[in-house]
């Protein structure tokens, strides 16, 4: 039998198992009200912004939570990094095609050659719809981007030089990785061509100006003004030209110049996208350095400054960025770049670094990141698990989720987020359930690409096809050698000249006083001969007159012939 205590027992068991349910779904409600309400605050601005997706809480999408993204803070910089297949392509595409929809121009450094995609309207499906469904946005609709194709090598595209005096003679003794003494050499004959009107617009020019300095007149030429300067110095910077240039740089280097104003144009009220194709550039991580540093450079030194806009001016998204800060990158390359990160954020233009792990952006660039999209990683050693831990102490901290743990759980189109608020603060960290781009997500056809290259709407491809060669330091200095060879020539041509001159004339002194000495005895024998004669013929006449002065006296002789 049960006893009624008993039955009272079991009641009270019952209610309070049962209130502690409630009380757990009363808590998990309340969670999710204020988690809801903190992305809500976070993520709610003033300005522009991009819908990238909506927040998650324990696995959830929470339809509505919309995580935006301020356009104003996008000079700011960024940071999407995820291992290989999570999705950071994807990303890259979202963001650049919004942009371009706001009227703000872009740059996708595309390394992978898997961006062209944004040049073309993707295609709707369930799955897309659906998607959209549970972010709590607009339906999917298709979408393209107005695109034009850059190259630096000698692929289809609108060409992109830059000449070596825009460079200056810091920087690229810097990309040489020339130490202070080869610099200031270098500096000195850089200085040499700038006051003699001598362009150093190539690689060509730059090897002629190092092969004059080693010259005899160069060399005395470049002393009398500036002081001496060391051949083998001279010799170590050609041996770093070739290093550079066996990475392909000579193709980047040379004329026409291009202008950096032609990156930042829109078409049809929208910004295009420009997207850079450098598919070979893994192997040569200092030519790639060389060129962000250098167009960077260009755009901080062309473009005005802006101080605090609504929306940036340009944004650049650069794909392996671990290229830049790769052990073969001259360390004054990264430290030029950091400082160039921090300052052309005042000129309007935003850069986002696309990398697997954060640890492969140095600290320094890595602290001046404002916006950051974390994909998921991968631990398959212990060094992953250090970068992983150390990669979730960059996000803000919070309660509700486990970073360190969770940054290896995220799924393919998610993503945490965190970004500056346009009053300059951290958002919450928000597990983002990414919306998809509206461009195709997969690469263009050769075909297709060809097409967009040969219609050239823009004109920028016809603008800079042609290699422009004018007249600069490596013909003038060729004819300045040139002269001097034949000066020389000719003084060595008049010395031996003088030299046969003097020779034959010798000949000729010889021969005058051998013919002379000649002379002299032909007449001594001449003079014998004719005073032999002439005693023989005085003898006889002598006999001669004798003999008549005798017969005439009556005395008789005996007639003697004399001949």
């Amino acid at each position: 039998m049960r006893s009624p205590l008993g039955i009272v027992v079991t009641i009270q068991v019952f209610q309070s198992q049962n209130c502690s349910c409630s009380s757990k779904q009363n808590i998990n409600m309340s969670q999710t009200e204020n988690f809801k309400q903190q992305m809500s605050e976070g993520y709610t601005f003033d300005g522009p912004v991009i819908k990238i997706g909506a927040a998650m809480l324990e696995g959830e999408v929470q339809t509505g939570s919309i995580v935006n993204l301020p356009v104003k803070m996008f000079n700011r910089h960024g940071l999407i990094a995820g291992a290989t297949g999570t999705g950071k392509t994807k990303t890259v595409q979202i963001l650049a095609e919004q942009l371009s929809e706001l009227g703000i121009p872009s740059m996708l450094i595309d390394i992978k050659g898997d961006l062209s995609g944004v040049a073309k309207p993707g295609e709707a499906n369930p799955k897309l719809s659906e998607r959209h469904t549970k972010i709590g946005i607009e339906d999917f609709a298709p979408g393209e981007s107005p695109i034009e194709f850059l190259t630096i090598s000698s692929e289809p595209g609108v060409k992109m030089r830059a000449t070596v005096h825009e460079f200056g003679p810091v920087l690229f003794a810097k990309i040489l990785g020339l130490n202070d003494t080869q610099t200031g050499i270098y500096s000195v004959i850089f200085k040499y061509c700038t006051d003699n009107d001598l362009q150093l617009l190539d690689f060509s020019d730059v090897k002629e100006a190092l092969k004059f300095s080693m010259s005899d007149e160069g060399n005395a030429e470049i002393a009398k003004e500036y002081g001496k300067i060391s051949p083998s110095s001279i010799g170590v910077i050609l041996r770093q030209l070739a290093a550079l240039e066996e990475q392909g740089a000579q193709t980047f280097f040379g004329e026409p110049s291009f202008e950096v104003h032609d990156l930042m144009k829109t078409r049809g009220g929208k910004g295009v996208v420009n997207i850079l194709r450098v598919t070979d550039i893994q192997s040569k991580p200092k030519f790639f350095s060389t060129f962000m540093l250098q167009l960077l450079a260009e755009m901080y030194e062309t473009l005005p400054e802006e101080g605090d806009i609504e929306k940036p001016k340009f944004v650049m998204f650069i794909d392996e960025a671990h290229l830049i800060f790769s052990k073969d990158t001259p360390k004054v390359l990264a430290e030029q770049l950091e400082v160039m990160v921090r300052l052309i954020r005042s000129k309007g233009v935003g850069i986002f670094f696309i990398t697997q792990n954060p640890a492969d952006i140095d600290d320094s660039v890595l602290g001046q990141l404002g916006l950051k999209i974390q994909h998921a990683l991968r631990a398959f050693t212990a060094k992953d698990r250090k970068a992983i831990k150390a990669a979730a102490q960059n996000y803000p901290e919070t309660d509700f989720y486990n970073v360190e743990q969770m940054i290896t759980e995220l799924g393919i189109g998610e993503a945490f987020v965190t970004a500056l608020s346009e009053k300059g603060n951290p958002t919450p960290l928000a597990h983002t359930y990414m919306r998809a781009p509206k461009s195709r997500m997969g690469v263009l056809e050769q075909s297709e690409m060809d097409a967009i290259i040969n219609e050239d709407v823009s004109g920028l491809i016809g603008k800079y096809k042609e290699d422009v060669d004018p007249e600069s330091a490596s013909e003038k200095l060729k004819a300045k050698m040139q002269a001097y060879e034949d000066k020389q020539n000719e003084a060595e041509e008049a010395k031996e000249q003088e030299k046969l001159q003097k020779e034959q004339e010798k000949i000729e002194d010889k021969r005058a006083k051998e013919e002379a000495k000649e002379q002299a005895k032909s007449d001594d024998q001449k003079s014998d001969v004719m005073g032999k004669v002439g005693k023989e013929v005085g003898k006889g006449f002598l006999n001669a007159a004798i003999g008549f002065g005798l017969r005439a006296a009556g005395v008789k002789t005996r007639r003697r012939k004399f001949f």
